[in-house]
Order: C-alpha cells, then sequence, then structure tokens
C-alpha cells in the first residue's frame, strides 16, 4: 500500500470533479460532487492491472485530507469509499452525519 500519494491532481468542473492518479500511463480517479459544504464520493475506480497498489485509498485519502483543510464534510456513496470510512475511524471528523 502507498504511503504517501504522488501527483494527485483535483480536476474541479463545476459542483463536481474527480482526483485522478496517473501511474505507469493509467489513470485512476475518485469522481465526486459537492454542495452546500458537503463532498459527495460517487466512484472510484482503479484499473485491474493497478489493484491492490492502495492507489483507490491514497485517492480517498487525498480527499479527506482536502476536506479537514476546506471544513466540509463527506458522503461516501461509493461503496469503496463507505468500506474505507468504516475502517478508519480516525476519518469520522469528516464524515457527514
Amino acid at each position: 500500500m502507498m504511503n504517501n500519494h504522488p501527483a494527485i491532481e483535483n480536476q474541479q468542473h463545476g459542483s463536481g470533479g474527480r482526483y485522478v492518479l496517473t501511474v505507469d500511463g493509467l489513470e485512476s480517479e475518485m469522481t465526486y460532487v459537492r454542495d452546500s459544504g458537503r463532498m459527495t464520493i460517487e466512484h472510484t475506480f482503479v484499473p485491474d492491472t493497478q489493484r491492490g497498489r492502495g492507489l483507490g485509498f491514497a485517492l480517498v485519502s487525498r480527499a479527506v485530507e482536502d476536506a479537514r483543510a476546506q471544513g466540509i464534510k463527506i458522503v461516501p456513496v461509493c461503496s469503496y469509499a463507505a468500506t474505507l470510512f468504516a475502517r478508519h475511524p480516525q476519518w469520522r471528523d469528516v464524515l457527514a452525519g
């Protein structure tokens, strides 16, 4: 699992966006929408050949860091993100109630 996140880019488009991490020419992404001080994580995708390397975790972890810095809450609609939130109680401070 990756302990740092190299060059994760946050591409914002209106009320939505995506975090993108490119490794070996392949993109992993986490998509979201934002409104009223909340970020809803909709989908996380990592190419099959790159699964198990911590890339999805790095994307969600970056969103958590950004949410803390911006004072917003996260709604993890994506099943992968929801599973990570269940496994990481230290993220509860940014979990929307």
